[in-house]
């Protein structure tokens, strides 16, 4: 079965408050990421929707992004973890 990997960009413009994962860590689906604080001031949860292994990290605490930073790149373990 084929791995599809995933890059988490950021949703928003602003500064990372807080990386909440490590490179090689598994995390699961809607597991949170990263915290950004925008530039009017409020506090984004980032996650995803798959889980598997980050196989990169990008950024770190302090760092400005915008919608066009990739955060992440996490490689899918294709297990269906959902829940209500």
């Amino acid at each position: 079965m084929p791995r599809i990997e995933e890059t988490v960009y950021s949703p928003c413009s602003g500064t990372v408050e807080k990386v909440l994962t490590k490179k090689d860590n598994h995390v699961y689906e809607w597991e949170k990421l990263f915290l950004i604080k925008t530039n009017n001031g409020k506090m984004e949860e980032i996650s995803i929707g798959i889980s598997g292994h980050v196989t990169s990290l990008n950024v770190k605490d302090g760092q400005k992004v915008d919608t066009e930073t990739a955060l992440a790149v996490i490689k899918d373990d294709l297990i269906i973890t959902g829940s209500d």
